[in-house]
């Protein structure tokens, strides 16, 4: 299973705006060139986390985009959901999955194991935060050899 792109992304842009929270809001052209990351694209997704309740947006000349709540408040399942829709190994899995529509749903042994996964995967996306994520790569940036 890989993440998409639009998932990988959409958290790549929110982890920027974690690292500026409290300050000016960002541009999207300035997220775009911190992180490497397409214009066109971005703006997509900022529409959707916009939509989604996890960005604000300021017009005029110091615009842009700020979290809509602090770093703690937003899981990485919050900025998941929002842009890539639930997050579900296979169908029969899924919240919205209608009981009965696979033939073989009563007589199937990997269910149980794919249904272990998803509480998994959204038990530590929901426990990990975007203050995580920047505290984390923060303390690996401080532990990095510097090079002379």
């Amino acid at each position: 299973m890989r993440v998409s792109s639009k998932a990988h992304y959409g958290l790549r842009m929110m982890t920027e705006l974690a690292r500026n929270y409290g300050h000016q809001p960002l541009s999207i052209a300035e997220v775009a060139r911190t992180e490497h990351l397409p214009v066109a694209y971005l703006e997509q997704l900022a529409a959707q986390l916009r939509r989604g309740g996890l960005v604000q947006s300021t017009r005029g000349v110091h615009g842009g985009y700020s979290l809509a709540r602090a770093p703690e408040g937003i899981s990485v399942l919050d900025v998941v959901r929002v842009v890539e829709g639930e997050v579900a190994p296979v169908e029969c899995v899924a919240a919205d999955y209608i009981h009965g529509s696979c033939l073989r749903e009563a007589d199937c042994a990997s269910r149980g194991i794919w249904g272990k996964l998803k509480e998994m995967i959204d038990g530590v996306l929901s426990q990990t935060t975007l203050a995580d994520l920047i505290t984390d790569q923060s303390l690996m940036a401080q532990m990095a050899p510097t090079t002379v």
